[in-house]
């Protein structure tokens, strides 16, 4: 998988704050037998949204505000592959007015608290107001989700 380099560790599952279960898909997998790179992107997007709209309030539909991401990346660490049950994991690493950037990562099902992640990621949301797409304060509600996720250095 990647090349690790030294300024990068590898987190652990006790680093994150709130879990939700990942099915793989048969179409997850490319070619080669393993999940895609770019599906872990799709599970990211999908265990923050789920963070945002169970706890934070987020409306996709009618909500006034919106996030949209300005910075993504991820970094592997080993292979998954369809059929293996993964888990997600959500953490907030800063919060700012209208920002947030959301450390994510995958790891195995039945991970303990010292395993390891199959691939961790971090993205920035601006939140903006639906209709003119311009940055505004994050809401209260979402601001103490985001506050009770996060991780203190």
């Amino acid at each position: 998988m990647a090349d690790q380099s030294a300024s990068q560790t590898i987190p652990k599952r006790r680093d994150y704050h709130w879990f939700c279960d990942i099915h793989t898909r048969w179409q997850d997998n490319d070619v080669y037998g393993h999940v895609n790179n770019v599906q872990y992107y799709a599970y990211f997007d999908t265990i923050a949204n789920r963070y945002l709209i169970e706890f934070g309030g987020l409306d996709i539909h009618e909500g006034a505000q919106i996030g949209y991401i300005v910075h993504s990346e991820c970094f592997y660490h080993r292979s998954a592959a369809f059929p293996q049950q993964l888990c997600g994991a959500f953490r907030v690493n800063r919060i700012g007015n209208s920002s947030v950037e959301y450390g994510v990562a995958v790891f195995e099902e039945g991970a303990g608290e010292d395993d390891t992640a199959i691939a961790q990621g971090r993205f920035t949301h601006v939140f903006v107001d639906r209709h003119s797409e311009k940055p505004v304060p994050i809401d209260a509600k979402m601001r103490a989700a985001l506050e009770d996720a996060l991780i203190s250095a």
